[in-house]
């Protein structure tokens, strides 16, 4: 029986309340949030980097490839792949595959691969598939072959389960169009250095539970095709809403969030599987869950402490958006502080150090300072804006310990500080300024080294999320651009420095420049905050 529904490779990913909406018919004209240019710019840069692997394989495989045009409908592009598998081509980019209306599959995929028995899947992406170490199954890009596969001393696998389940996807498609590879089915991956092929073994029971890949894709693959159906048939939903991390980037969020708050749904306070459990429980809505007793659990939550859940639900039917889990604020302060923000460009590097300075005297004007490279990432430029950087706070440091004066260095959420203050100092071991890894070890494991993230987190409840553009706020600080925000720092930063073939732009170098001290100065003003009388009057969790 023919299928209501044809899907490609994303559901399996995506929301399944988001599948519904896509495939009902009564949320054609519904508002939605327009494509972010982040996120448009990352499709971009997704697509550039494919052509690049393209051309590098043409360059090696020469006629052996064929390239099917991906100017015409989708069906001519179905056709002229069917066509190239029938006829045997060795390589086949930009493949669209024959729809199986059975399954209810569509899609295409970048690479296919010609075995002596079959096609096999390759997908191109644009992050790191593979990690240093040993043991993942790779072949050279100039032979993107599985049967030329081999252990890789250098590399591990990256964990990547999307690629995986798109893989499957396109296996799935190649099995019912009578083209795939006999035997254990495969996939491969070119990743952002695209130098090698990460082959994956789609049947190994490394999954959850000892699932396989194709286990788990068939098993997700089936559920969002009843979503679909049932919203395509006006049948009963099988996907009611609920707030999960990815609402914070789906362009269906305001259906979905007029829907939570008319219902006052208590995936508002608790998201993912807590809201699933708590509903089961019968506790259905914010109100539901700030009557409960904090000291008596209904069901066990594993996203937070269920004590922390009732709180919150009363906070936010208060419309407060902190709340003090401690009496009294235990913040560590020093003699001298610096505040520290780093500015990365996704995987290729960190192009800026923001410090601010203040406290006792040290001998160094106070003040915000940045240490940046305006060359475009990756470069060697980076290796000295980072020696700076470092060369600049161990002064710092030691000008203190001279004085016999404290010093503690901030920042918010170490996790992106110290994963580029140790790649860094890897990355460019034995540079002048550069310090160790074990010395950057040394100071990120140290008192003077303070998380106020992991502080925040310890010491307050947050109605309304943890980020420090929402906290701050509470504190009394603004951002003096009202765009101020990671992913359009990742925009301003391509315009800044000329990444897409026009000029460098000085205003946007400088839009970024003030954009971080911002964010050194609201670390500083939390901080500030945080260890003043201020506490006294923001409400104890305790009393409500």
């Amino acid at each position: 029986m023919t299928s209501q529904v044809q899907l490609d490779a994303g559901v399996v990913t995506r929301c399944r309340r988001r599948v519904h909406l896509e495939h009902d018919p009564a949320m054609r004209d519904a508002p939605t949030l327009p494509p972010d240019p982040t996120g448009r710019q990352r499709k971009a840069d997704a697509t550039d980097h494919r052509r690049a692997v393209a051309a590098a394989l043409g360059r090696v495989v020469g006629s052996e490839l064929v390239e099917v045009p991906q100017d015409v409908p989708s069906a001519d592009r179905e056709r002229v792949t069917a066509a190239a598998m029938r006829a045997g081509v060795r390589f086949i980019w930009g493949a669209a595959l024959p729809r199986d209306p059975l399954g209810g599959r569509r899609g295409g995929i970048d690479l296919l691969v010609k075995d002596t028995t079959g096609y096999v899947p390759v997908l191109v992406v644009r992050h790191k598939v593979s990690d240093p170490g040993q043991g993942a199954r790779t072949s050279p890009l100039s032979h993107p072959l599985p049967g030329g596969a081999r252990v890789d001393p250098l590399r591990k696998v990256r964990p990547q389960p999307r690629d995986q389940l798109r893989l499957a996807h396109a296996q799935r498609q190649l099995q019912a169009a009578g083209h795939a590879a006999r035997g254990r089915a495969t996939g491969g991956v070119v990743g952002m250095d695209a130098d090698v092929v990460v082959w994956h073994d789609l049947e190994a029971p490394n999954w959850p539970g000892g699932r396989t890949a194709l286990a788990e894709y068939d098993s997700r693959f089936a559920d969002r095709l009843a979503v679909a159906a049932a919203a395509a048939t006006g049948a009963q939903p099988l996907a009611r809403p609920s707030r999960i991390v990815e609402c914070r980037s789906c362009p269906w969020w305001p259906v979905c969030e007029g829907d939570l708050r008319t219902a006052r749904d208590v995936s508002l306070v608790v998201r993912g599987e807590d809201a699933v459990a708590l509903r089961g429980a019968g506790v259905a809505t914010v109100d539901d869950l700030a009557l409960l007793d904090p000291a008596e659990p209904v069901v066990p939550l594993v996203g937070m402490l269920h004590a922390d859940a009732v709180v919150l639900a009363r906070a936010w039917l208060r419309d407060l958006t902190v709340v003090r889990r401690v009496p009294s604020m235990d913040v560590p302060r020093a003699d001298v502080e610096v505040d520290v923000d780093m500015e990365s460009f996704g995987d290729l590097g960190a192009y800026m150090w923001g410090c601010l300075l203040s406290g006792a005297d040290v001998g160094e004007e106070h003040g915000y300072r940045a240490f940046a490279t305006w060359d475009p990432l990756p470069c060697d430029d980076e290796a000295r804006s980072f020696a700076e950087f470092w060369g600049w706070l161990t002064d710092v440091r030691l000008r203190a310990r001279a004085r016999g004066l404290t010093f503690r260095a901030y920042c918010y959420n170490e996790l992106a500080e110290n994963r580029w203050l140790l790649g860094s100092a890897q990355r460019f071991k034995g540079r002048p300024g550069i310090p160790t890894v074990a010395q950057v070890r040394e100071f990120i494991s140290s008192d003077a080294w303070v998380d106020l993230f992991g502080i925040v987190q310890q010491q307050f409840l947050c109605a309304h999320g943890k980020g420090l553009k929402t906290i701050a706020p509470v504190a009394g600080f603004t951002w003096r651009d009202p765009e101020a925000g990671g992913e359009n720092s990742m925009r301003w930063y391509r315009d800044a420095v000329g990444m897409d073939g026009r000029p460098p732009d000085p205003d946007q170098a400088r839009r970024l420049l003030e954009y971080n001290e911002d964010d050194v100065r609201a670390t500083h003003t939390l901080r500030d905050w945080m260890t003043s009388d201020a506490m006294d009057d923001l409400p104890f969790a305790g009393d409500l």
